[in-house]
């Protein structure tokens, strides 16, 4: 079954020259074979099933039909589904169930989306290469050896290998983006508030979004479309008008477009190929009408610093709540109340989030707030200004996604700083809150992704969509 888009879905379904059970249980059968790359936690094959068969007999009796009708799609383990598994990828809920839907899966859902499963990622969306995952290790799609980046790599790697048509993740620094870069597909981080997070389990409640995982851009703008909006579950989300994205996305031309390159982008350390297919990219641009035009953004490598201290002071609060005392895993190891608590923690957290969150609690300390903590947000409003000084000037911001290809699974695991510097390229746009999206370029020397990094204005997702889709080479 050959399915470029949703599109091409949709008109076969439509016509019913195939059906919506037809199409699941394609997706199922793939899903089954692939069982061994843990790219799925829970797979949905009763419910899937029903409610494709429901959907077919809604078209059957000439009802109307939403606009996501028959979409088969899948959905990271740390939004909320109500009677399904959320794990997190931790052991820590490794058997709790939700008890409510978040927003986005009930938007999606009203538009006739069909979920297939939940799929694997870092524990508590919490690194780079999915190896932090209490269900074991994804691979990359394009070679077995390698990562497919973090921590949304089950949901990158479900879209990649075909085990669904659209996935939804969660990015805090660069998790929907880096693995969507690392394996060959188009990741969307929308503006902060673009989204509702009601229902998105909390790591760092300033930075978390809902984003978009697809094979090409016109899939991404269609299913942000549905879940964007002002929702009253969440303070944070925004009142800015949901636009026509597809429209939006139609009205872009090369021709005329300011491109701003930052030299902070391409430092020497920066991956030969990744460096030569990124500027080959912007060079091709030009060559069709595109202005090229040099920016600078002073203090670029404070971002990863600062972004470390303000995500690490923000989960150790945020994960405070899981203690054993009310849900998810109590250690059986205890003697007293205190005892609970920590065994409980000690043994249902893995080492990433452990370390993160003993390095939150250090820089909320008394006599650090003020060293750290306080620093690292002015640090982030200064970003937020320069970002937008330099959006004033261009349209959009380029440059790489990742400063390197897919990497080695193992190859990073014992250098937690190493690893932070996977998110180097994604963690502005994170700072700032401004959409951001990686579209993928091609395959290297090597033959693996390469990914470049779009950055736009805030709430400016069409003309990001736009500009990624003129960008993406044909799959």
């Amino acid at each position: 079954m050959q399915l470029s888009s949703y599109e091409d879905l949709r008109s076969r379904l439509l016509s019913k020259k195939i059906t919506c059970e037809e199409v699941v249980r394609f997706y199922l059968e793939r899903i089954d074979r692939y069982q061994d790359d843990n790219i799925y936690i829970t797979v949905f094959h009763d419910q899937a099933l029903e409610r494709a068969r429901s959907l077919d007999r809604k078209l059957s009796a000439g009802e109307s039909v939403g606009r996501l009708f028959g979409l088969p799609m899948a959905i990271k383990d740390n939004i909320a589904m109500k009677g399904g598994r959320l794990t997190c990828a931790s052991k820590i809920l490794g058997n709790y169930e939700s008890v409510y839907d978040a927003t986005a899966v009930i938007r999606l859902e009203e538009e006739d989306a069909i979920f297939l499963g939940k799929t694997n990622m870092d524990e508590f969306a919490m690194g780079s290469s999915n190896e932090n995952s209490a269900f074991g290790n994804v691979p990359n799609p394009f070679d077995k050896n390698r990562v497919p980046g973090g921590s949304s790599g089950g949901s990158a790697a479900a879209v990649a290998n075909g085990l669904a048509m659209v996935s939804l993740g969660s990015d805090t620094g660069g998790s929907v983006r880096q693995p969507a870069g690392f394996c060959d597909i188009v990741g969307l981080k929308p503006t902060y508030g673009r989204i509702s997070r009601y229902g998105l389990v909390a790591f760092a409640s300033s930075f978390d979004q809902i984003g978009v995982l697809a094979r090409n851009c016109d899939d991404a703008a269609l299913v942000l479309e549905v879940m964007a909006g002002k929702d009253g579950h969440d303070a944070t989300s925004s009142y800015h008008a949901v636009a026509d994205y597809s429209s939006e996305m139609a009205s872009i031309s090369v021709e005329g477009l300011k491109i701003g390159v930052p030299k902070e982008y391409f430092p020497d350390s920066l991956n030969p190929d990744v460096a030569l297919m990124v500027k080959g990219k912007l060079h091709e641009l030009r060559d069709q009408g595109a202005e090229l035009v040099d920016i600078h953004l002073p203090d670029s490598e404070y971002a990863i610093a600062a972004y470390y201290i303000l995500v690490t002071a923000e989960a150790s609060s945020n994960l405070a709540r899981f203690d054993g005392a009310r849900y998810g895993f109590r250690s059986e190891h205890s003697e007293d109340l205190s005892s609970m608590y920590v065994n409980s923690r000690s043994e249902g957290f893995g080492k990433e989030v452990k370390r993160r969150i003993m390095l939150g609690t250090y820089v909320l300390s008394a006599g650090y707030y003020d060293t750290y903590y306080k620093k690292a947000q002015q640090v982030r409003r200064v970003f937020q200004d320069r970002y937008r000084e330099a959006l004033e000037k261009v349209d959009v911001i380029a440059g790489p996604t990742s400063p390197f290809p897919p990497f080695g699974i193992g190859d990073k695991t014992e250098n937690p700083l190493e690893m932070y510097l996977a998110d180097v390229f994604t963690v502005p746009a994170s700072i700032v809150g401004m959409p951001a999206v990686s579209v993928p370029l091609g395959f290297d020397s090597l033959n693996l992704p390469v990914g470049m990094h779009l950055i736009c204005n805030f709430f400016e997702e069409g003309k990001l969509l736009g500009i990624a889709k003129k960008m993406q080479h044909s799959l």
